[in-house]
């Protein structure tokens, strides 16, 4: 109850720094640029966070914050409008909203589709917003109990959970965290003052750049990757839409799947490593579940594109709670989030919420206003975004990738940024061919320095004792967790191997 009556004031303190015009601002730049880019097929948020780190260096902190966030879940937004009117999804999350949401919309139902969508996202965001608003302190007061063994187990779980739930093999994804954990540890050693893989590069004294890598990883290579595939014919949907507003029969099938879909997507936001997509994808297959007719389903149901994308856009609010109050990121986007921090000179974790209030709550407050702010952009402006869809994706490209360039070199004025950037994004195009994702390499190279940094000040005051993890019961509670993660993963797969095995003797 205490903690509800200190809420009030937090919020109202929130609200007064989200609605002063500058921020405002800002707000809408975000959300604007995020459903553009949602709206635009092949870019994403992490490209596009990526490309604009560069342009926060010279913002304060809480604008900065509040137009990358507001990108982030404008992005949501943005691809479901593709997605119900062209088939088209624009970000990941929004590939099960193809399903009955392009079924609707060659019904001559593409205004109920496209409002439930904008009403479950407003609904799922503003719940995401009070999760993080209520949960938020708790959790940063808990976290200030850690030591520094708590904080590496921490880490430790937050990367293999990320790897657990990565699309395809377990061993790439875990091959990925190895190289990312490499790639962060490329420096001047803070203890001994050595050189660490620099191979005599002055400029790699300093470390990789954050801004580079990620710049390099997800928009370079997302770019030659989606040009390789060519732009091809879009079946565009030039239909007049109609009838904008849902009936109440529709609202009658969507408010069960929109509350559903809202508490998986909190669920799947919080968790390190799982994020919008597959919170999207596990609503669609409850909701096909818990249906009389299964077999409506992929032919125009409404619940099809109410609870997917209220579960993913909850997710993508609720992953800012392990973000902003232990400073572990939850995705490789919390993880450019993170680095966003860190560039202004923020350490990430709970005392971010003590230190700099009008961050944490300016920034919760400005979810709110994007979430509402969202709602009157999508509807009115459909026509616009689908125009945006004709424009060939080779035009395009070279200004995206001009910006990039421009954006890298003006970090350190260093023509080797661009080679990296170059290096890296042809590194990310032979991920994209190999089939890795390469979401585990930036949360460890986020989290790499942050960890070896946290093990050797457990062990130093352990006095060298690597019982010490063990031994401290929250640290020894995620190393448990860590390893439970591990056996779900492999047990399955071992489980199915020898089947295999079996199957090919008995043949």
């Amino acid at each position: 109850m205490e903690e509800l009556i200190h809420l009030f004031p937090n919020l109202y303190h929130g609200f007064s720094v989200a609605l002063s015009l500058q921020n405002l601002m800002y707000c809408f730049i975000g959300v604007f640029l995020g459903t553009l880019i949602g709206v635009l097929p092949g870019i994403g948020p992490l490209a596009t966070i990526a490309m604009l780190l560069p342009i926060t260096f010279n913002l304060p902190a809480v604008p900065a914050l509040i137009m990358l966030s507001g990108i982030y879940y404008g992005c949501q937004y943005g691809g479901s409008t593709t997605a119900i009117l062209v088939k088209l999804p624009g970000e990941s999350a929004s590939v099960v909203t193809c399903i009955d949401g392009h079924e609707m919309a060659k019904q001559g139902r593409a205004g109920p589709a496209l409002a439930i969508a904008a009403i479950g996202s407003f609904i799922a965001g503003t719940v995401g917003t009070i999760l993080i608003a209520r949960f938020g302190p708790p959790l940063a007061e808990v976290a200030l109990q850690f030591g520094a063994a708590e904080y590496f187990s921490l880490m430790v779980m937050g990367l293999v959970a990320s790897a657990v739930l990565a699309y395809g093999s377990l061993v790439k994804a875990l091959a990925m965290i190895l190289l990312g954990l490499i790639l962060g540890i490329v420096g001047t050693d803070v203890n001994s003052g050595m050189a660490r893989f620099s191979f005599g590069i002055a400029g790699l004294t300093d470390g990789i750049s954050f801004t580079v890598i990620a710049m390099g990883l997800f928009g370079f290579a997302e770019i030659v990757s989606n040009l390789e595939q060519g732009g091809g014919a879009r079946d565009l949907l030039f239909q007049k839409i109609k009838h904008l507003y849902p009936t109440k029969n529709d609202l009658r099938l969507a408010w069960k799947p929109v509350v559903r879909g809202t508490a998986i997507g909190s669920f799947f936001g919080a968790l390190p490593g799982a994020g919008p997509t597959i919170a999207a994808f596990s609503a669609y297959a409850l909701e096909k579940k818990l249906a009389k007719d299964p077999s409506r389903f992929g032919k125009g149901a409404i619940e099809g594109v109410a609870g997917p994308e209220s579960a993913n856009n909850a997710a993508a609010q609720c992953a800012f709670i392990p973000t902003l109050t232990l400073g572990i990121p939850g995705s490789a986007t919390m993880a450019l989030m993170l680095g966003a921090l860190t560039i202004q000179g923020i350490a990430p974790g709970p005392q971010v919420m003590t230190q700099r209030p009008d961050l944490f709550w300016g920034l919760i407050a400005s979810m709110w206003i994007g979430n509402a702010m969202l709602v009157i952009l999508n509807l009115p402006l459909v026509g616009l975004w689908v125009k945006l869809l004709t424009v060939p994706y080779r035009l395009l490209f070279p200004a995206i990738m001009m910006f990039m360039a421009i954006g890298v070199y003006s970090l350190n004025n260093a023509s080797l940024d661009l080679y990296m950037m170059v290096l890296f994004g042809f590194l990310g195009y032979v991920f994209v061919k190999l089939k890795c994702e390469p979401a585990p390499l930036i949360l460890a190279f986020v989290l790499g320095p942050l960890m070896e940094e946290n093990l050797r000040r457990a062990l130093l005051i352990s006095r060298g004792d690597p019982t010490v993890f063990a031994t401290r019961p929250i640290s020894a509670g995620f190393l448990i967790a860590t390893a439970l993660l591990l056996c779900v993963m492999v047990i399955p797969a071992v489980v199915n191997k020898r089947k295999e095995v079996l199957a090919a003797d008995a043949a």
